[in-house]
């Protein structure tokens, strides 16, 4: 069995003396896990970090074997991401929400959503609305999509200001208004059309509660497991950039 593909490293560990097990989100194959071969020796550890583009050629004798990859390197971007911790702690986060998907089972929606956030993951003001997107698009990737687009009881797009933790659909403010304390409040820049300027700190934290809720509901607590700490730190230092943003520009409207 052999194929050659491309994808961005999401983890590695130590497997013997000199080899390591790598896993990677490839665009064609899923995350799929792989030997490399003298990956621990110095030479071969610069191209094996998370968050790095590469190009790999996967072989095994039998499709089920774990199997050898040779890569090569086509983008690195492992450096200019640990030099930004909410980089560190967004990659962290979405590594691990990557590893509940079946090993090998192709998602080439999420593999471009990969590359996206990888591109701006060091940009403190951009990077968390793009972690929450991912991890709406994830929600819908395992089979509990949010339905946004319109309210779950007047089907109108308009004025949407909440999320029914029942239903995961809309609804829009005049219906939201008496039940306020029983939904979860749905940031503007997760509205279709709503987009454009930079959310305000409310709005990120609002749009974390709102996919953690989900994750937790449907993907974690089925499976007896936690969000990852680093979640929590990068929901921390986003609230802090967001802040120290609508500080210096008076501008930005606040939530």
């Amino acid at each position: 069995m052999e194929w050659t593909d491309e994808g961005t490293i999401i983890g590695l560990k130590a497997h013997g003396e000199s080899a390591v097990i790598l896993e990677v989100m490839t665009r064609e194959h899923g995350r799929h896990l792989g030997l490399v071969r003298g990956g621990r020796s110095a030479k071969a550890q610069a191209p094996l970090q998370p968050g790095n583009h590469v190009s790999l050629t996967w072989r095994a004798r039998l499709d089920e074997h774990l199997g050898e990859y040779k890569i090569e390197l086509l983008a690195s971007h492992a450096a200019r991401l640990m030099a930004a911790p909410v980089a560190l702690y967004g990659l962290a986060t979405v590594s691990g929400l990557l590893r509940l998907l079946p090993e090998r089972d192709p998602h080439p929606g999420l593999y471009e959503g990969l590359s996206v956030l990888i591109a701006h993951l060091d940009e403190p003001q951009l990077a968390p609305a793009l972690v929450v997107r991912f991890e709406l698009a994830m929600l819908g990737e395992l089979g509990f999509g949010l339905d946004l687009s319109r309210c779950a009881v007047t089907q109108s797009p308009d004025d949407l200001s909440h999320v029914s933790p029942k239903s995961g659909k809309a609804v829009s403010r005049p219906v939201a208004q008496p039940y306020l304390d029983r939904l979860l409040a749905l940031p503007a820049f997760l509205v279709e059309g709503q987009g454009g300027r930079t959310p305000s700190a409310a709005e990120i934290l609002a749009g974390f509660a709102l996919t953690g809720f989900f994750l937790r509901r449907h993907i974690l607590e089925p499976r007896d497991l936690r969000e990852p700490p680093e979640r929590a730190r990068l929901i921390e230092l986003a609230g802090r950039a967001a802040a120290n943003a609508a500080e210096a520009d008076p501008s930005t409207d606040s939530a």
